[in-house]
């Protein structure tokens, strides 16, 4: 099949979000408001209140004002200028977005945000912020580093009162998980929570997070693009029934009789008078001041409530994936495999056949080949598909503006994932056209030796992800390289692709246990060259032989692309552990394709 065979994109579009050109009108009707509250800047996070990476179009409030459409960011528009705060994976595409003669563009964590307000805002100077969108940590820590010389203040939604096309709420159907699929039923789940209740005096826990709370009550939504999760509140008391707050639109008749039996079902604007009805009579109510709004802390203590808080207990219990969980996304990673083996049997016959190939065209194609499946739910994200010099920028999204053709000799990064039935996947292919020179290869060996290293690593218990990020990036430092993104994120079982506490990097500093999956992604990036990152799902398990130590487990099943390895830069055991990867890849998958993709998988996959 041409790429002009295939049908477009069904889960991913192509067109430009924003427009520069609609920052500046916009920014002045800010600035007016601004002046008219009595404020002299307003702090627009990326966030919503319920904290997931993916927000709804009705809550994309930074993308509104600045132009950006990352996934993580913080802008401050203040009377007479303006910035916008990005990490590491966004430094090529913020100013591409925004207008940067309005709004400056600021590194994190080089640079922080309350340093720019002490240098740009006079001393007594009033930020306004909306404490749905901000945690009790942020804003204390916030508050904390400009000391006395600034002042926060609360108040209602700026942006929402110029934002006058925005769109409704979402209300994606709900779904309930049988233990076939969640392993462990609701009922379970909510005793485990009134336990650490117990442990911690407390009389309830106020929940916010979609994931924390589809995870609990074993229900899955439709809300956001890519998650499948339901945005609600919830309340979990000690020896009463739970109370969920959620839009009836989102429940059928059959679904909230079933979620009834065990839950009380509520509406979302009783949220907050129930909020105010447990504090005003005493009861001590758990939160967790790196998730919940700061709006529910004001409302506790506004009302004579008293507080706990500490992480939600459930952040920790949905990391540690059951039996059932885990056989779940073996089988995801099955399915997906047989699609990359499709597609990438597909790129490079079409590389051979001097076809043009366009970004967006093998999105197009991808995506034909991932929804074979006829348990796809979802892709797990928009692809990131980089050709040349635009897979360098770390967290591309191809529109039809930017789509770029595949030059002659050049490097692609595909970056895709899937949410099926089963469970959810995460996998990045660097794959080679053409010849590549020496610098190339050894570009993407390094990268491919600390993705290798992490898998073959044995660590003790009680050991975190910042402790082992060094493993990963070794080979590249041994060179004066890096890569400014973090190793590895938790992934959910059918959940968000980047799943909270865990992870692998400078920041990660929860212990890893056997049970919690997680993304092994070294990359390295030449800014108008090429991008190069190999990544698989990995699964912590205690290890076989010594006692408490563990070791992981790879779950993706997809060739890696030995045209771009040097091998003599791989060590004898680096080799070995490429050779019986791909040896498992060829007998797990080639049995579930097609004879033409089988025998391009026997070259792809034969030792090195």
């Amino acid at each position: 099949m041409s790429t002009s065979d295939f049908p477009p994109a069904v889960y991913q579009t192509f067109n430009e979000k924003t427009d520069p050109g609609s920052v500046a009108p916009r920014i002045a009707a800010l600035r007016l408001l601004l002046e008219r509250e009595g404020l002299d800047a307003f702090l627009v996070p990326r966030s919503d209140a319920h904290r997931g990476e993916n927000v709804p179009a009705s809550e994309e409030r930074l993308a509104f004002i600045t132009g950006f459409t990352g996934s993580a960011g913080i802008a401050i528009i203040a009377r007479d200028r303006a910035a916008l705060f990005v990490d590491g994976r966004y430094q090529l595409q913020a100013p591409a977005q925004t207008d940067t003669r309005l709004v400056e563009i600021r590194n994190i964590p080089e640079d922080k945000l309350s340093d720019w307000i002490m240098e740009n805002l006079h001393s007594g100077a009033l930020v306004g912020y909306d404490p749905w969108l901000h945690t009790p940590t942020e804003i204390s820590t916030l508050a904390n580093e400009l000391g006395a010389a600034e002042k926060l203040r609360p108040t209602r939604n700026l942006i929402e009162e110029i934002w006058t096309d925005r769109p409704a709420p979402p209300v994606g159907p709900v779904e309930i998980l049988g233990t076939n699929r969640a392993g462990k039923a609701s009922s379970a789940k909510i005793a485990d929570v009134e336990n650490e209740l117990a442990k911690h005096s407390a009389d309830a826990l106020v929940m916010s997070l979609p994931e924390s709370i589809n995870w609990l009550f074993n229900i899955r939504g439709r809300d956001v693009p890519h998650t499948p999760v339901a945005h609600a509140y919830a309340i979990v008391p000690s020896g009463d029934r739970p109370r969920l707050y959620i839009d009836p639109l989102k429940l059928s008749a059959p679904i909230r009789d079933a979620l009834a039996a065990e839950i009380d079902i509520k509406q979302p604007a009783e949220f907050v008078s129930d909020l105010e009805a447990f504090s005003q009579a005493g009861k001590v109510l758990w939160i967790d001041p790196a998730t919940a709004p700061m709006a529910v802390k004001q409302l506790i203590v506004a009302n004579n409530g008293q507080l706990v808080e500490n992480a939600d207990p459930t952040h920790h219990s949905k990391t540690i994936k059951n039996e059932v969980e885990l056989a779940g996304m073996r089988e995801a990673h099955r399915r997906h495999g047989v699609a990359m083996a499709r597609f990438l049997h597909w790129f490079d016959k079409a590389i051979a056949a001097g076809e043009t190939v366009t970004e967006i065209g093998a999105v197009d194609a991808l995506e034909h080949f991932t929804r074979m499946d006829d348990t796809l739910v979802d892709i797990g994200f928009d692809a990131i598909s980089g050709a040349g010099p635009n897979g360098a920028i770390i967290h591309y999204r191809v529109t039809e503006k930017s789509n770029r053709t595949l030059g002659k000799n050049e490097i692609m990064l595909m970056d895709c994932g899937g949410q099926y039935f089963s469970g959810t996947t995460d996998v990045t292919r660097t794959m080679a056209t053409g010849e590549q020179t020496a610098a190339e290869k050894d570009h993407f060996t390094r990268v491919l030796k600390g993705m290798i290293s992490l898998s073959m690593l044995v660590f003790p218990k009680n050991t975190n992800g910042a402790q082992i990020d060094a493993t990963a990036r070794k080979a590249l430092w041994d060179v004066g390289l890096d890569y400014r993104h973090g190793t590895g994120h938790g992934v959910g079982a059918f959940l968000g692709v980047h799943e909270s506490p865990p992870g692998i990097g400078p920041r990660y500093t929860m212990p890893l246990e056997a049970g919690m999956i997680l993304s092994n992604e070294p990359g390295y990036y030449l800014p108008g060259a090429y991008g190069m990152r190999v990544e698989n799902l990995i699964h912590v398990i205690p290890h076989p032989t010594f006692a408490n130590f563990l070791a992981f487990e790879t779950l993706t099943l997809a060739p890696i692309d030995t045209r771009l390895v040097a091998v003599g830069l791989l060590t004898p055991s680096e080799r070995d552990w490429l050779n019986a990867y791909h040896a498992r890849v060829l007998a797990e998958i080639g049995p579930l394709v097609e004879p033409e993709v089988r025998v391009w998988m026997e070259q792809a996959t034969r030792p090195v």
